[in-house]
C-alpha cells in the first residue's frame, strides 16, 4: 500500500527532520541549493489538504466520473490520467477522461476527498473508494472496513452531520 501522510503533525515532523538534516549534516551545508529545493518541494507536496498517495494519486485510482454515470464506480487506469491541481485522477474510458476535463470541480469529490464522516469529526481519515454517496450533485467518500461502514453512520443523520463537515473542512482549508 502507498504511504500517505495523513495529518498536519507527520507533515510537520517531516519537515522539522528536513530541517535537521539541512543544520546537522556537513554536506547538505554545501549542497544548499539542493536542500532548499527538497524543502520546498516537500512543503509544496506534503502540505496539501487533499487524500492523495504519495505519488499524487487521487481516490485510489478510481474514475472520478464513473460515481456519477455507473452502477458502481470503475477502477481507473493510468492510460486515461489527468492532473487536475497537483493530483492525478484516473479514468475508464477515454470518454470519461474528457467529461471530467469540461467541468472537473463537478466530479471532484468533497473534503479532498477524506472520509466525509470522519471530517465532520474534525478527521482526515482514508476512504475506501467504493464506500460512497452522490447527494445533490455532490460526491463524498466514506471509509469501510468489514467492521465499520461510515456511510451508514452519515445515513442516520446527513444534515447535521454534512454541516459539521463543511465546517471543518472550510476550518482545514482556511489554515493552509
Amino acid at each position: 500500500m502507498m504511504d500517505i501522510i495523513k495529518t498536519k503533525v507527520e507533515r510537520f515532523v517531516f519537515t522539522l527532520l528536513n530541517l535537521l538534516i539541512y543544520f546537522i549534516n556537513p554536506l547538505a551545508m554545501k549542497k544548499n541549493f539542493l536542500t532548499v529545493l527538497f524543502f520546498l518541494i516537500s512543503l509544496t507536496v506534503f502540505g496539501q489538504e487533499k487524500n492523495l498517495t504519495s505519488t499524487q494519486l487521487a481516490v485510489s485510482g478510481y474514475d472520478l466520473v464513473s460515481y456519477f454515470n455507473n452502477d458502481s464506480p470503475q477502477k481507473g487506469n493510468k492510460e486515461h490520467a489527468v492532473v487536475y491541481d497537483s493530483a492525478t485522477y484516473y479514468f475508464s474510458t477515454e470518454e470519461n477522461k474528457n467529461i471530467f476535463k469540461s467541468v472537473p470541480e463537478k466530479y471532484l469529490p468533497q473534503y479532498g476527498g477524506w472520509c466525509a464522516y470522519a471530517m465532520a469529526r474534525s478527521k482526515n481519515v482514508e476512504i475506501n473508494p467504493e464506500a460512497y454517496l452522490v447527494d445533490e450533485g455532490k460526491l463524498y467518500l466514506f471509509y469501510k472496513t468489514r467492521w465499520n461502514n461510515t456511510q451508514l453512520k452519515w445515513l442516520n443523520n446527513p444534515t447535521e452531520l454534512k454541516q459539521k463537515a463543511d465546517a471543518n473542512w472550510q476550518k482545514k482549508v482556511e489554515q493552509e
